[in-house]
């Protein structure tokens, strides 16, 4: 055999190449050949056997013929080269065969690596590498199926403090979201914190502040699957000061979960007239959230210990508000015990809680009937938030119609032409999209300074509708004093925030038999439902109630309240 052939381990052996052609030939093969299985990109092959491995190449080129008549060893010299041309051939060989298997494995995700016998410090080294490599191609390979699961957006809403956080991190956790290395990391960090029973909330909470003072401040995402459906998970703010997030978060959901303390204490002050649980069942009803799941969380602690008079209690105490609100008690809302931090009664039942016999949280979720959504009604894409990365990109829900690459789409209220460049769904690249899924859109043709929360991605054929003026069906919750025409408040409609003034009451409606009244009112106050003229500071993007519910609903807040709810009736052509 020629001696320039071989390609000693490192380069300052070159002086003794002939013993290592004497005693150590096959190791020197074996080692070099380990080294290049388990990379097949030719980066790696060029950099550890730069003349050896062009030489090879060319013999494979000449034709793969010649290459089987080689003898075994010059076989196992260019296998690496070959990736899995040759390699399946050679089968008299035990250890390249051992060789191929992980190569086959390696697409799927390359649990492979760790079998590999390691000979030497740079093949421990090589699949250390690897293992690190693993989780890349793991995320693609699960996306062809993910699309056709169901996509539903779950929102978790309550008082602040009744465990949101850490129902959204539990889960998380029993559906295999997060492993139990990074819990374990979280619980060691939070005890440093003496804030030990917070670590399963900062999977969801991640900004600093957030963990600090243990409150939720944006909404923060996550998602979990399912056998039948893909859920993506938005954690809500708990907190007053934070209700337009919230209402950013409801407004992207199908379903809310009402998170409730069964606490002695903190039920009574969530559900008080200061408490965020009404606010928040309220907001998210206007939101357009059908179905509510209500989850009667810390069931665990000592001073309820899953007892069913106080889960009855909450339950009696919420049903009436909830259905003030506008939920069905029989169709629209399901109660149901738990513990976030034990994670009891979530996916497994418990048998701490024998007098429950319904399904636990995440198999009920699972058994929801299918959302009827149509994919071929107008495209329909309200904005939540946008950010510059390698181009204009923007998140959003698409509330109706469908959205693939490289098509041609007009951002309202500014009808700028722009270009889908690429789409992700829950982080994964695909080509199209359908309704009720939330997406990040990598657009040409705008700038991301352009852009606002509230603008809507249309289809050129069917533009939504922009305006400043709209009449409206509004009902007043709470108002201490009246409203008279000229009254401002912060307007809340799908993902748009704009100061709005009331510039005219046209009539009061009746609340039992829906009649109008024959004369204009010169106030309203609170519990009164009433017909307005609104006008908006600036444009926005709207329709009305009846012919897309979710851009027609809509909530009026001012001092950090939430005032009114309503819905748009008539958009008021401008007169210049």
């Amino acid at each position: 055999m020629d001696p320039r052939d071989t390609a000693p381990d490192s380069w300052e052996q070159e002086d003794d190449v002939e013993a290592t052609i004497d005693g150590q030939l096959d190791s020197a093969f074996t080692s070099l050949n380990v080294n290049a299985k388990p990379f097949v990109p030719n980066v790696n092959a060029a950099e550890f056997v730069p003349s050896f491995a062009v030489k090879a190449n060319s013999e494979n080129v000449d034709s793969v013929v010649a290459v089987e008549k080689i003898s075994i060893t010059e076989v196992s010299e260019s296998a690496a080269p070959v990736e899995n041309g040759d390699t399946e051939m050679s089968t008299e060989e035990p250890w390249d065969q051992k060789e191929a298997e992980p190569n086959e494995e390696e697409p799927g995700g390359g649990d492979g690596g760790p079998e590999v016998q390691a000979t030497t410090e740079e093949t421990a080294q090589e699949t250390m590498e690897e293992e690190e490599e693993a989780p890349v191609p793991k995320v693609p390979t699960t996306q062809p199926d993910a699309p056709r699961k169901e996509h539903i957006n779950v929102v978790f809403i309550g008082h602040v403090d009744a465990g949101k956080s850490t129902i959204g991190g539990q889960i998380m956790y029993l559906t295999g979201m997060v492993d139990k290395r990074t819990l374990e990391k979280y619980e060691r960090e939070a005890k440093e914190k003496n804030r030990e029973t917070w670590y399963l909330s900062w999977a969801l909470d991640t900004n600093q502040e957030e963990r600090d003072k243990g409150k939720t401040v944006e909404v923060g995402r996550a998602y979990f699957e399912t056998e039948k459906k893909h859920f993506t998970i938005l954690d809500a703010p708990g907190h007053k000061s934070f209700v337009p997030n919230m209402i950013g978060g409801a407004s992207q959901a199908d379903l809310a979960v009402l998170v409730i303390s069964a606490r002695k204490g903190e039920f009574e002050t969530g559900f008080e007239k200061g408490g965020q649980t009404r606010e928040h069942a309220m907001l998210a009803k206007t939101a357009g959230v059908k179905h509510l799941i209500v989850l009667v969380n810390k069931m665990d602690d000592p001073t309820v210990s899953w007892s069913l008079e106080r889960y009855e209690e909450c339950k009696e105490k919420l049903v009436p508000f909830l259905k003030k609100v506008g939920f069905n008690p029989k169709k629209d809302i399901h109660f149901m015990p738990c513990s976030g931090l034990t994670g009891a009664n979530l996916k497994e039942p418990t048998d701490m809680c024998s007098w429950y016999t319904g399904l636990p949280f995440i198999p009920h979720l699972d058994s929801l009937p299918l959302f009827n959504r149509s994919s071929d009604g107008p495209v329909r894409l309200p904005i939540v938030d946008k950010y510059k990365d390698m181009g204009t990109v923007i998140l959003g829900k698409l509330e109706s119609g469908s959205i693939s690459k490289a098509q041609q789409l007009v951002m309202m209220p500014n009808r700028h032409t722009v270009e889908v460049l690429s789409l992700l769904s829950d982080e994964a690249e695909t080509d199209d999209a359908g309704p009720g899924e939330n997406l990040k859109l990598r657009l040409k043709g705008i700038e991301e300074e352009e852009i606002l929360p509230g603008f809507i991605l249309c289809n050129a054929e069917n533009l939504c509708h922009s305006g400043r003026t709209f009449d409206a069906q509004i009902v007043i919750i709470e108002h201490k004093s009246i409203i008279c025409p000229g009254y401002n408040a912060v307007l809340h409609i799908h993902t748009c925030i704009e100061e709005v003034q009331i510039t005219a009451l046209i009539c009061l409606v009746d609340k039992k038999s829906g009649e109008k009244s024959k004369t204009r009112p010169r106030f309203v106050k609170q519990d009164q439902v009433c017909i307005a003229r609104l006008r908006t500071a600036g444009t926005i993007c709207l329709e009305t109630f009846k012919d897309f519910p979710q851009m027609g609903r809509f909530t009026l807040r001012d001092e950090g309240k939430t005032i009114a709810i309503g819905k748009v009736l008539k958009l008021v052509a401008e007169r210049d």
